[in-house]
């Protein structure tokens, strides 16, 4: 690694250090979850800068194994709230009770929700009502909630993983376009290959519990954070990163003739922030203290796949989003 006058000397060290950290969570995960290694990977660069992500997948391939190990791996409180139809923000984000105060008199008092943790998981998040959903807005925005007029800060780190089926669209509630821009990541989670499924039936069909160890603390993920964020982004790179996200949008000037054709809305400013921020992590993860190029390349469709929304052209010839980032990625 070379140096680079924006880092302080600790903060080489401790960057240096996040290739190994990535390898040992990696290994510890292997305990547990067979396959997966790139949605893992993914994971670890979303948490690196402390963004929300969404996987999409079918039940069964081991999406809350692999969010509820690592939170054991890197020691960090773990909820997980499973959305259901009949679920209430309250049920999300806590509520007052009255108690009484021992002198006959009674008085409120907050008792915090399952969002108040260091890893949340949303699971199947769309299968609760709009107005559950917006009460995971400010937490994941401004990372505090709000109760009876009261503001109350959530615990630091703190991540939201959420889950979607995307198969069954019977009684679900389609996330709106402001939430769904708060996750940093789109993941799809796909079906293991044959010989990881040989392994998964031989592995899991027997009663031997897999223990993991810690690799990292909640304290230390935290200045690993500040550390990344200290990355710098050559103007050259952050001059890419906008062009391609505004050559996602229809009306621009800069967009082609394909965007134009088959998208209705493109990728907002945050879609430029988070490429900036995972091509900071991937750099870091590949011993580099400058952010290049091929790092936006890199996670473009987890960045934008969430972000862009195709019209009905698109879905009579059978072009998908990735399609298309695909596409914009080729011209450049």
């Amino acid at each position: 690694m070379s140096t680079n006058p924006d880092l302080t000397q600790e903060q080489v060290q401790l960057l240096a250090q996040v290739s190994g950290n990535y390898q040992s969570l990696s290994q510890e995960l292997k305990h547990r979850v067979i396959g997966q290694d790139q949605i893992v990977r993914d994971l670890f660069v979303a948490l690196m800068v402390q963004g929300h992500v969404l996987m999409i997948g079918v039940p069964g391939l081991a999406k809350t194994l692999i969010v509820r190990s690592l939170a054991e791996i890197l020691d960090l409180q773990f909820n997980r709230i499973q959305f259901t139809p009949d679920l209430m923000p309250s049920d999300v984000t806590g509520t007052e009770i009255i108690e009484d105060s021992g002198d006959g008199k009674r008085s409120f008092r907050f008792v915090p929700g399952p969002i108040f943790a260091n890893l949340l998981l949303a699971d199947e998040i769309n299968r609760t009502p709009p107005k559950t959903q917006a009460a995971l807005l400010e937490a994941m925005q401004e990372r505090r909630v709000t109760v009876a007029g009261t503001t109350y800060a959530l615990p630091s780190p703190f991540f939201v993983l959420a889950t979607q089926n995307p198969i069954e669209q019977e009684g679900t509630y389609p996330l709106p376009e402001a939430q769904m821009d708060r996750f940093m990541f789109n993941l799809r989670v796909d079906y293991p290959s044959r010989a990881e499924e040989v392994q998964i039936l031989q592995e899991t069909t027997r009663d031997d519990p897999q223990e993991v160890s810690k690799v990292l603390t909640g304290e230390q993920l935290l200045a690993l954070q500040h550390c990344v964020r200290q990355v710098p982004v050559p103007p050259s790179v952050a001059e890419y990163a906008v062009d391609l996200v505004q050559s996602t949008r229809p009306k621009s000037s800069t967009s082609p003739d394909f965007i134009q054709r088959y998208v209705q809305w493109g990728a907002g400013p945050r879609a430029s922030q988070y490429l900036a921020l995972a091509g900071k992590a991937l750099a870091v993860m590949d011993g580099r203290f400058n952010v290049a190029r091929e790092d936006i390349d890199a996670s473009a469709k987890l960045v934008l796949r969430h972000r862009l929304i195709t019209n009905y052209r698109a879905e009579a010839e059978g072009l998908t989003v990735d399609d298309l980032i695909d596409k914009l990625l080729a011209r450049k």
